[in-house]
């Protein structure tokens, strides 16, 4: 059990729920202002992708980091920024008989440096490293694509910079990349991993699925996990009786119950109420950068 568990909200993601409910925020203002909103009701970290404001769709453009990121750091409330550094790896084939050509409409690959240009210009705290490649979620003929040179050239730079990574752990391949990772001392402690679970085609959500993930860990990491769509709920108070923290927000799941549809914020007071019921101490953004040797860039 952990009693003193930190929350992180992902605060809109980059899949298509942006049409799904006007909640999910989409330009930098509406991004900023939901992750404020959520570090108001208690989330620590905030966990932020960009979206292209025209389209809804999931952007790498560093300016849009920019404006989200220097309207959160000049609120009036204190967070810890967790930056994504998913995309560029993004692989879609042409289809079952013809997988060459790609199709271009959803394929976007990207080198290990170009995939950090935000990272490199804004030294958020924390950034995520997808700890593999896998079949992701929507079928098709999509590829979520994180090579195992592509990883260690990416974990070396955020190393160089300073920022904490989070190991992004979707099926138990992964950890085996963490732990050769950690092996080369590309990865600093303490080591911060999040276990994304009932993604297909990753790990399943059951909980013995779970928690054979949970003592696959590495021993003396930090962990985090979440589940998404209806068992993102349940699976708070699943992640701290395991031991581990809790992440929420609308980037995995837009309801707060069957058919009612909630914010960030309305994600994160439930989850507070969830842990606070269970006598679990919800941490604060101060505490967690003295857990996780957090440096905080202005």
């Amino acid at each position: 059990m952990n009693w003193e568990v930190f929350l992180t909200c992902a605060v809109t993601g980059a899949g298509d729920t942006a049409d799904k409910s006007d909640h999910v925020p989409v330009t930098p203002e509406q991004i900023a202002s939901s992750a404020i909103d959520a570090a108001k009701a208690g989330a620590a970290v905030v966990h932020i992708h960009v979206r292209d404001p025209e389209t809804g769709k999931g952007s790498r453009d560093p300016e849009l980091f920019k404006e989200t990121v220097d309207r959160i750091r000049s609120a009036d409330v204190d967070v810890v920024i967790n930056l994504t550094a998913g995309m560029g790896g993004d692989l879609v084939l042409g289809g079952a008989e013809t997988p060459l050509p790609l199709n271009d409409a959803g394929t976007d690959m990207a080198g290990a440096t170009e995939r950090l240009v935000h990272v490199s210009n804004l030294l958020p705290e924390i950034c995520t490293l997808d700890c593999g490649s896998m079949n992701f979620a929507a079928g098709g003929d999509y590829v979520m694509t994180n090579t195992p040179d592509t990883l260690r050239a990416m974990a070396r730079h955020v190393q160089s910079l300073g920022v904490r990574p989070e190991l992004e752990v979707f099926d138990f391949g992964h950890l085996v990349m963490v732990k050769d990772l950690v092996k080369e001392g590309l990865i600093d402690d303490p080591l911060m991993i999040q276990l994304c679970m009932g993604i297909p085609y990753g790990a399943p959500d059951d909980p013995n699925t779970f928690m054979a993930m949970v003592n696959a860990l590495p021993d003396n990491c930090v962990f985090s996990a979440f589940s998404i769509g209806r068992m993102q709920i349940p699976f708070v108070a699943m992640a701290a009786l395991a031991g581990g923290n809790v992440r929420v927000g609308l980037e995995d799941n837009i309801y707060l119950s069957k058919g009612v549809k909630t914010s960030n914020a309305g994600l994160v007071e439930r989850a507070v109420t969830l842990l606070e019921s269970m006598n679990v101490k919800v941490i604060r953004p101060d505490e967690v950068r003295r857990k996780l040797k957090l440096v905080k860039r202005s």
